[in-house]
């Protein structure tokens, strides 16, 4: 039974940390990387469709993406779709390939993003700590049930709080890669 607390809390906290980095992925960084643009939605035949569904995504240069609609008819519909988004971008067709340059970060722009993304660890570093606490609370309820001993609730809650901790360290890393990305030229 406690075995499954904390399985659960494992679970959950390591999908937070999914969570994380697929959000950290959506913040452009100084590289052109093909998981900027793959979550904008696209007007595809009357629904949105996410753009990774409706066009390959590659990386050019450095720079630079290339994005290629698998259907032709959908070639202006998904370059409104970038042109429209909130990450400025200018996209430029040419045929059937709209070629999608990344303009360099400004250094205002830069600090901008780091306070973003510190912003989307600190809500990540929350959600571990509420599976922590829910965790415990579980715990506390079989010490109330007399299912468990009150040694037993103090040996699994530290290792619910080494879970924490080792969660938290990995969202540290995680923040601190991005942030490194983030401020490289």
């Amino acid at each position: 039974m406690i075995e499954d607390i904390i399985k659960d809390a494992d679970e959950r906290m390591d999908k937070t940390l999914k969570a994380l980095r697929n959000d950290l992925a959506k913040i452009r960084t100084g590289r052109a990387h093909p998981s900027l643009l793959e979550h904008l939605p696209v007007n595809y035949y009357g629904s949105k469709t996410p753009l990774n569904q409706t066009a390959n995504i590659s990386v050019l240069d450095a720079r630079t993406l290339g994005v290629t609609p698998w259907d032709r008819n959908t070639v202006t519909e998904v370059e409104k779709a970038i042109r429209d988004s909130d990450l400025g971008l200018n996209p430029v067709t040419a045929g059937n390939v709209i070629r999608v340059p990344l303009p360099a970060l400004t250094q205002e722009r830069r600090k901008e993003l780091t306070r973003l993304v510190r912003t989307e660890a600190e809500h990540a570093r929350v959600a571990i700590r509420n599976i922590r606490r829910d965790a415990n609370h579980n715990v506390k309820e079989m010490l109330k049930e007399k299912l468990i001993t009150e040694d037993d609730e103090r040996r699994h809650e530290g290792r619910i709080q080494q879970l924490t901790d080792a969660h938290v360290k990995e969202v540290d890393q995680v923040l601190e890669e991005k942030e490194m990305e983030l401020m490289e030229i």
